[in-house]
């Protein structure tokens, strides 16, 4: 049973492969209406609202592209794929550019049939995310990003503010977990091609020469013709925006084409002959210093440039300390919100440890401990043993502590964070409370009244 079924409408003049198409896609759970007749095929469109609709192509000729036409203009939510035989390839051709979203050749193979599902289920998932993105945009919350306060998120928004209306390409540079998708979507959402596609491509998630065909697309006319055709995620954003994470992933072939793309406004799908005039917003990111990697040679001169036009940078979580209670807060409202949990507060000795963290993942592990703490914590307060992570250590001096210089500074730190109660401290610490007492008589700590 396929997880996303679809209403097709299958119109051709072989009852054999109408025949075929139903059975196979029946038993893929999809719901299915299918005719030899133009007309009788109009009259059902205009009852039925199909997703899908599978036409022989030597139908869109004389009344069958009234057919094609028809379906494509009272249809908005519409995918049309044509049926062509091998010999008429050009003519498949034309009718992608009349608005046909794919090809299958005759006669029928269920592997390329099961390929072009995928694809009509990939590209129809994009759009449903697309129209759910568009009919939240007036209640577009404030990303996690842009909670805080700090001089240098101000910063930052302010640039963010004067990058969204223009159709300038940004470069995004950031730690992992700092926002940087977030500040992506930001963008996008309120910029003038929010109605548009937002495409994400994780430029390190794939290697070559899968990313290049990912990017790029694939033509059914590459080598040998055995490739079947699908579009590029270049080619999908055309209208909105394409959000290219980890771009120094990039190899130097793709690189290369990229750059051709941008300056030519065309993509060329992978064994194509004739690129295909492309309208699309680049927003990359990257965790590496771009400037170092072009100094290396590692990374294409002229496309840092066309890339680096507008520059925004998120500054990691441990270089604004005091956006870490703003966040808390923001964080344990939502999920407690989201887990259906009573109000919460962070105690001050909870807020104290946030504080002294380093933060490693950023905002994302901020919220990864707050999730977590809201879980296992007794409401109405989170305390500090709630929390999952170790205090972090603080410099105390240049160069190289006795160990037991160490221990003494940890162990104060940690009393001082559970305003000494014993219990939490020794919890936290790992040892018994007879054993922390030991070390506070070792070392003459004093409660401060």
């Amino acid at each position: 049973m396929a997880s996303t079924p679809f209403s097709v409408l299958i119109v051709d003049n072989d009852p054999i492969v109408i025949r075929m198409l139903a059975d196979w896609l029946g038993d893929q759970g999809h719901r299915v209406d299918s005719t030899p007749s133009v007309k009788d095929a109009l009259r059902q469109a205009a009852r039925q609202i199909y997703d899908l609709a599978i036409v022989d192509l030597a139908l869109c000729f004389g009344d069958g592209r009234e057919l094609q036409e028809h379906l494509l203009s009272t249809q908005s939510d519409l995918t049309l794929v044509v049926m062509a035989e091998r010999s008429a390839i050009e003519a498949a051709v034309r009718a992608l550019k009349a608005g046909a979203y794919d090809y299958i050749t005759k006669p029928l193979d269920p592997e390329e049939l099961a390929q072009m599902v995928n694809r009509v289920t990939e590209h129809r998932s994009l759009r449903c995310e697309n129209r759910r993105l568009r009919a939240r945009l007036e209640a577009v919350s404030t990303p996690d990003f842009i909670v805080g306060s700090s001089h240098s998120m101000k910063r930052l928004l302010e640039l963010v503010d004067a990058v969204v209306d223009t159709d300038a390409t940004v470069l995004i540079k950031g730690e992992w977990g700092t926002g940087r998708e977030l500040i992506a979507r930001f963008i996008h959402a309120h910029s003038g091609r929010r109605y548009g596609p937002l495409v994400i491509v994780n430029c390190g998630a794939l290697a070559e020469p899968a990313l290049e065909e990912e990017l790029f697309g694939q033509d059914a006319t590459g080598p040998e013709g055995m490739s079947p055709h699908h579009e590029g995620k270049l080619q999908l954003a055309d209208g909105g925006t394409i959000f290219l994470d980890e771009i120094a992933s990039l190899s130097a072939r793709t690189q290369a084409r990229l750059l051709l793309s941008l300056e030519t406004t065309e993509v060329a799908r992978t064994g194509g002959q004739k690129p295909t005039r492309v309208d699309f917003r680049v927003i990359a990111a990257t965790t590496r210093d771009l400037e170092t990697l072009v100094d290396k040679g590692e990374f294409r001169k002229d496309l840092f440039w066309r890339l680096n036009v507008v520059t925004l940078e998120i500054p990691p979580l441990r270089r604004r300390p005091e956006d870490i209670p703003v966040l808390a807060e923001h964080f344990l409202s939502v999920l407690a919100r989201e887990m259906n949990r009573k109000a919460l507060q962070l105690s001050p000795e909870a807020v104290e440890a946030l504080q002294q963290h380093s933060w490693p993942g950023n905002v994302r592990e901020l919220r990864n401990a707050i999730e977590k703490a809201v879980m296992v914590g007794t409401p109405p307060t989170i305390v500090v043993e709630d929390l999952p992570l170790r205090l972090t250590i603080p410099a105390i001096g240049p160069g190289p502590l006795p160990l037991a210089e160490v221990e003494r500074a940890h162990i104060s730190r940690v009393l001082k964070a559970c305003r000494w109660n014993i219990s939490r401290a020794a919890k936290l610490l790992e040892v018994d409370r007879g054993t922390l007492y030991n070390k506070i008589a070792k070392y003459g700590f004093k409660r401060s009244a």
